[in-house]
């Protein structure tokens, strides 16, 4: 058992040694150009990673692909099955037999990330999720994603999930490029089911000028992953960032990212993306000890309120080893990154049409009984709770002063003394009383 145990703590701590230089390197990053498709900046590009829920831009090319050859419509109605609906968060929570258009599904999926809607939408397009890994792969082969492999469409932990930083600016320049009607899915602000609002998990969206999509991920062992695009001056970027260590630092990543780019300029001495040299790693580093085992709360997908103010601290997160921006000769003024715009949020519905003034009313307040159920589900053990503990200091109360009496929810209760003291005092009574009988009786003649 002690061998045992130290040889766990042996792999514990070379995981967390490998995941903590992979950290302090500096994750995977990359910027590319969507039009020429020529590499503005790489660092460590090949390495491969835990995709995390950025799986769900394969997800949403294969959806995309199927509606553009005419096997699907965006209102062909996908059925939610038994397993959809047993995912874990982050998840839309749809019973089983629920139905749902695939252009709504697309949306949740891309601005919630619900797990158990890429479910859904894999089980009806591949009859499996087995079947759907199958077209994932299939499709990534064909667009030169040559390190990725997929085994689920919502990027869940598996160990047969990877990628990399180059792969899936593959994907996304892939996405940009073939599906122009439909770039808007990626940079929705935010959706609205009843009275639900979710907004997008990408911290750049409303916040950093010019950007337009694409999707966020986050899992222990990947760390916070994003592919981000922004279009300024007509031009089209796409920038990668795995790996950072939370919300904040991918989202300040990946603009320190666009803001060079975007001043940087492009020539035939930028290499394309599949120039890049291949990395000499084969498999992911797992960042779950310096992302999720560390003390302090659990990190959290969603930005801070503010991502940056003052930008005189901020630190530079490029070395001088990794690949330098042509014609840069001086870093740019960093964009500060401020509150999210206000954002007016699309609303996506279940069922074919969307619902009418009334069903949104009866959908309101059907969520706000529940949410008023779920509520006093959760006082009830507080308030049995209190009741008990009143019942037992009630109990141990002290006794009040003979013959006090005391009034309580309809009942009286009488305190009195010992038994002992209540002989003593029916016996003196009985003194008294035979003296005044004898003092009564006539006195006896002499």
């Amino acid at each position: 058992m002690n061998v045992s145990r130290a040889l766990r703590m042996t792999a514990f701590a070379f995981a967390a040694l490998m995941g903590g230089q992979a950290l302090a390197a500096g994750g995977p990053a990359l910027v590319v150009e969507v039009e020429s498709g020529r590499v503005l900046h790489a660092e460590r590009a090949t390495d491969p990673w835990y995709p995390a829920s950025i799986t769900k831009l394969m997800t949403a090319y294969i959806a995309l692909d199927k509606v553009r050859s005419g096997q699907l419509s965006m209102d062909t109605l996908l059925t939610v099955s038994d397993s959809a609906a047993a995912l874990p968060p982050s998840k839309m929570g749809f019973k089983p037999g629920t139905q749902i258009r695939l252009d709504n599904a697309l949306k949740i999926m891309m601005v919630k990330s619900a797990n158990d809607v890429a479910a859904t939408i894999a089980e009806n397009i591949g009859g499996s999720i087995d079947g759907f890994s199958a077209l994932m792969n299939a499709h990534a082969q064909r667009l030169g994603m040559t390190s990725s492999h997929f085994a689920n469409p919502h990027g869940l932990p598996d160990e047969r999930n990877q990628t990399t930083a180059r792969d899936m600016a593959i994907l996304g320049r892939a996405l940009l490029r073939e599906f122009p009607d439909q770039q808007d899915l990626f940079h929705i602000g935010a959706v609205q089911f009843g009275r639900r609002i979710m907004r997008n998990t990408n911290g750049l969206i409303g916040r950093y000028p010019g950007a337009d999509g694409m999707k966020t991920g986050f899992i222990c062992s990947a760390g916070f992953n994003v592919v981000a695009s922004a279009n300024r001056n007509g031009r089209h970027l796409i920038t990668v960032v795995l790996g950072a260590p939370s919300a904040n630092e991918r989202t300040m990543k990946a603009a320190e990212l666009f803001d060079r780019g975007f001043n940087s300029k492009v020539n035939f001495t930028n290499p394309e993306l599949a120039a890049l040299p291949a990395s000499a790693n084969t498999t992911p580093p797992d960042m779950r000890p310096v992302i999720c085992d560390r003390r302090g709360p659990m990190p959290q997908e969603e930005d801070a309120p503010v991502v940056a103010e003052d930008n005189s601290n901020v630190p530079n997160l490029f070395s001088s080893d990794v690949m330098a921006f042509a014609g840069d000769t001086q870093k740019p003024v960093r964009t500060v990154l401020g509150p999210r715009a206000a954002v007016q949020p699309e609303r996506v519905w279940i069922g074919l049409n969307p619902p009418s003034q009334a069903e949104l009313a009866a959908q309101a307040a059907a969520e706000e009984a529940a949410e008023k159920a779920r509520l006093n589900k959760k006082k009830a053990p507080a308030k049995k709770k209190a009741t008990k503990e009143a019942a037992s200091k009630e109990a141990d109360a002290p006794a009040a002063e003979e013959g006090s009496k005391t009034k309580s929810k309809g009942r009286v209760s009488v305190t009195v003394k010992p038994v002992t003291d209540q002989k003593a005092n029916t016996q003196k009574p009985a003194k008294k009383d035979q003296k005044a009988e004898a003092a009564s009786k006539p006195k006896a003649a002499n």
